[in-house]
């Protein structure tokens, strides 16, 4: 039960996010939830803050896809393409649980780049 319920508010979470639900979006967090973001070397401490500091970014995506939501337990992972002002970037979020609630999430981001051609023979291009 605690699985479905954990997976019902990730998929809750994730259309918050999309439609630009600040207050729906942050249900999900435990007060004290930590995120980081890796390749900046940020910390955000708290929902406050990480709430605050999404609140103020510059820019609402204009394209927001799952690609796939995977996890069990206390720990799950989301594949996302969010798309800022036309610049597309490939998101891995990987959130921890405690007691039903985001304790710590880091999310990683990674700009697309085009495929070289001498790799073409062994690769299917994704559409």
């Amino acid at each position: 039960m605690e699985v479905q319920n954990i997976r019902m508010a990730i998929d809750r979470h994730w259309a918050a996010s999309a439609a630009g639900d600040l207050v729906t979006e942050h249900e999900i967090y435990h007060d004290d939830a930590v995120c980081e973001y890796p390749q900046s070397g940020e910390i955000i401490h708290g929902r406050h803050n990480l709430q605050a500091l999404r609140g103020h970014h510059p820019g609402k995506p204009s394209g927001f896809v799952i690609r796939r939501i995977v996890g069990n337990g206390n720990l799950w992972v989301t594949e996302y393409v969010i798309a800022y002002e036309g610049k597309s970037a490939h998101t891995v979020s990987i959130m921890e649980f405690r007691e039903g609630k985001v304790s710590h999430e880091t999310q990683y981001f990674a700009d697309s780049f085009a495929a070289p051609a001498w790799r073409a023979q062994w690769v299917e291009q994704r559409t």
